[in-house]
């Protein structure tokens, strides 16, 4: 049996449809399986056990109809038995009709139902209490004959990579005998980031609760000189607190220097998700635009907590749309005094 599994763009999406590779070798571990991802992805499921085969979509394939052609062909002559596309856009669904494969599943849509010859649902509401971007993935198996598990994305570092993160964390003065936080200090969009005078605040509830803690930003060095606009907004003792030197210079790197983190504390996206896919607790931030119940489905618990507008005030859909038109004013309504509360309780079980 040969099964591509189709999953392009974000880097949380492709972390978190790898739990389908897992899923299908359990049941069929003599199934060759591919998984298609965006080039810049590829970092999060390297050395992934369950994925026999990556295929690439380049930023070349995508911006030529040509070369977008000449990849379809490539995927037809693999000669599938099944494709599964997670992506469920115009794209991935001409990619999966075009395979030919027996089995094509895929989510339901008007416009691309037909590319399938299982189109499925999605569900509204989460039926085994995790999150609906986990369930309504697993419900892509069912043709398969492939039940419910409660599989949660997994990285997978080599030794090489861990000891040479805590090498580096020691050569730069961290103290592993102390808490070590992991900030996500940006969004991956304005829409996305918490207010920096906001964000400080919880910065220094940090030190507050855990005095000699160690904090670690995410970011690249394009995001300097906004970084360092939330650092101007935080206490003295916080700002001597925060080792801003140290940061991954590849997404690989970073996700080394998260294993030896006690926890990560910031905005919700794809950095909340590696960690949680190294073991890591996490506090996350959700946009007030997004559905938190999207990524964070399961029962809220001392090792992950997340926070949304919704958590503090009546949030109605059309406060949804308007939150994706003037976000800084639904932010401004998520104010810390009412996070700390949450906040509090999950630093107190953070240990080393």
């Amino acid at each position: 049996m040969k099964i591509l599994v189709i999953q392009q763009k974000m880097i949380g999406d492709v972390l978190t449809s790898s739990i389908l590779c897992e899923a299908i070798k359990k049941k069929y571990p003599s199934a060759e399986l591919h998984y298609l991802i965006n080039k810049h992805t590829v970092p999060v499921v390297e050395h992934n056990p369950f994925i026999d085969k990556l295929v690439i979509f380049t930023p070349e394939i995508e911006n030529s109809y040509i070369k977008f052609f000449k990849f379809l062909q490539q995927i037809k002559a693999e000669k599938y038995d099944t494709v599964i596309d997670v992506y469920g856009k115009i794209s991935s669904a001409l990619i999966t009709a075009f395979s030919r494969a027996k089995i094509r599943i895929g989510y339901h849509k008007s416009y691309s139902s037909f590319c399938y010859t299982h189109p499925i649902k999605r569900i509204k509401k989460p039926i085994h209490q995790h999150s609906l971007a986990i369930e309504n993935r697993m419900r892509l198996l069912a043709p398969l004959a492939i039940a419910f598990q409660p599989i949660r994305p997994k990285i997978y570092l080599t030794n090489t990579e861990i000891d040479s993160a805590k090498f580096l964390l020691q050569k730069r003065g961290i103290n592993f005998g102390e808490p070590i936080f992991m900030v996500s200090v940006l969004g991956s969009s304005t829409e996305k980031t918490y207010p920096y005078e906001y964000l400080a605040r919880l910065l220094d509830e940090i030190i507050i609760e855990k005095p000699t803690a160690q904090l670690l930003f995410n970011y690249i060095p394009k995001q300097e000189i906004e970084v360092k606009k939330i650092i101007q907004f935080c206490k003295a003792k916080t700002q001597k607190q925060i080792f801003f030197d140290i940061f991954g210079k590849s997404l690989r790197e970073f996700m080394a220097l998260t294993y030896h983190c006690s926890a990560m504390v910031g905005n919700e996206g794809g950095a909340n998700n590696m960690a949680k896919a190294l073991g890591i607790p996490t506090f996350s931030i959700f946009a007030p635009y997004l559905n938190k119940q999207n990524w964070f489905g399961e029962i809220e618990n001392e090792k992950h907590r997340a926070v949304h507008l919704a958590d503090f005030s009546n949030y109605s859909t059309k406060d949804k749309a308007d939150a994706k038109k003037a976000p800084a004013e639904y932010y401004r309504k998520m104010k810390p005094a009412l996070i700390i509360p949450k906040l509090q309780p999950f630093l107190r079980n953070i240990t080393l």
